[in-house]
């Protein structure tokens, strides 16, 4: 009889490694593993070496890093979508693309499970599974750290322990670093210091992506980019696909400074969380896109747009990817964004990001409207009948206060 088969979500870490002989020898699978690249970085090489070593029988290593950005990160970017005013959702973004994609996997393979090494405390347990349940609603889904009853592993020297016992002797290190997720949009801290938020995070120790605003260049560096209906088309004059022009702006503003958010968030299992968030490339995108939609959108769509862009970090942040609501709003912004065409130019210095112009096509800045001198368009008469009809409501209602007093000082 062939065993069932289980998809492992895989980084080629510690944890995710103890779970190949973990998952054999508890549930008797053959295990098929899924490294998923978003741009993380990490060295892939000898990958496959160590999931087999490892007991594996296969190792999918998948380059979805173009999918990500193209209909992941930009959706969030076009709606300005930032969870609690300050996080840009990096690891939010990503975990329904990396669930979709090991989704297709256990299709292919004809999998029955899929295994996460999300713990039973975060957000990311919920988003992968939420977007399982939408895509591939008759998988099953093992969570490791949440069944105590079978993973009695509760440290980095246990699992290393539980390797060797399997004959997996791997150069793993025993030291406790920050906790952290990395794709191309942007790296999370967690742990150590920060568990305090009474603690100054410790910069120096810390950033991987780029430096502090104290350290970053005396001199500032301008920048041009062009957009098409939303989407970024030219950084200083070079034509590139949004995964180059990511990669380009994280260059850029790890150099000066930009985009270090310190946060204590509220995840979705109800306690607060505190976390170091590095998102260069990614901060200077949202900015640019902002910058020219302020010349292209009316007010009242600019309005709209942002309490749902608000709403819509929400659903993304609370793993609600594969949703109807998540459509709908999505679709709302993509109206929005059909005039979002022009050139914005901005100067980046010691962790600002400072205007320096912007043109469109499609601007709805008038000159003749705004400047002091009064064009055919507008005469200041009119505004006479406007403040009386739009004051009217407060006129009324203190009119009846009035004569309310009156009343009572006549009793």
């Amino acid at each position: 009889m062939m065993k069932e088969k289980v998809v492992l979500a895989y980084s080629g870490g510690l944890d995710t490694t103890t779970l190949i002989p973990w998952l054999k020898e508890t549930f008797d699978y053959e295990v098929i593993c899924c490294c998923i690249d978003c741009g993380q970085g990490n060295e892939l090489d000898g990958l496959e070496e160590r999931a087999k070593l490892s007991g594996a029988s296969k190792l999918y290593i998948e380059n979805i890093i173009d999918e990500f950005c193209d209909d992941f990160i930009m959706p969030c970017v076009k709606a300005g979508a930032v969870y609690e005013h300050k996080y840009l959702l990096g690891t939010s973004m990503a975990r329904p693309v990396i669930a979709k994609k090991l989704v297709e996997i256990a299709r292919k393979e004809g999998a029955t499970t899929i295994c996460h090494g999300a713990t039973g405390k975060g957000n990311d347990q919920i988003r992968f599974e939420l977007a399982i349940k939408a895509l591939a609603p008759d998988l099953k889904i093992i969570a490791p750290w949440r069944m105590t009853d079978v993973w009695t592993i509760q440290s980095r020297e246990d699992e290393i322990e539980y390797c060797k016992k399997h004959g997996i002797d791997l150069p793993f290190d025993h030291s406790h670093s920050y906790s952290r997720d990395r794709n191309l949009w942007h790296i999370s801290h967690e742990g150590l210091e920060l568990e305090d938020p009474a603690n100054e995070p410790n910069f120096e120790n810390m950033l991987v992506l780029g430096v502090t605003p104290e350290q970053a260049p005396e001199k500032g560096e301008y920048v041009t980019m062009t957009f098409e209906q939303g989407v970024p088309k030219t950084l200083n004059g070079k034509a590139m696909k949004v995964s180059e022009i990511i990669t380009e702006l994280n260059a850029l503003g790890g150099k000066h400074g930009i985009g270090i958010v310190d946060i204590v968030e509220n995840r979705v299992v109800g306690m607060k969380s505190r976390g170091v968030y590095e998102t260069p490339g990614g901060t200077i995108l949202m900015a640019a896109h902002e910058q020219l939609e302020e010349l292209t959108l009316d007010r009242e769509t600019m309005e709209t747009k942002k309490k749902l862009g608000s709403q819509f970090a929400q659903v993304v942040y609370e793993g609600k990817w594969f949703t109807p609501l998540r459509e709908a709003i999505q679709a709302f912004v993509e109206v929005t964004q059909k005039y979002v065409t022009g050139e914005v130019k901005f100067k980046l210095y010691k962790g600002n990001i400072i205007k320096a112009g912007t043109t469109s096509p499609y601007s709805l800045y008038n000159e003749s409207l705004a400047s002091f001198t009064t064009g055919d368009m507008y005469d200041h008469n009119d505004a006479s009948g406007f403040i009386t009809l739009f004051g009217l409501p407060l006129k009324v209602r203190a009119m009846m206060l009035a004569e309310v007093e009156k009343k009572n000082l006549g009793e």
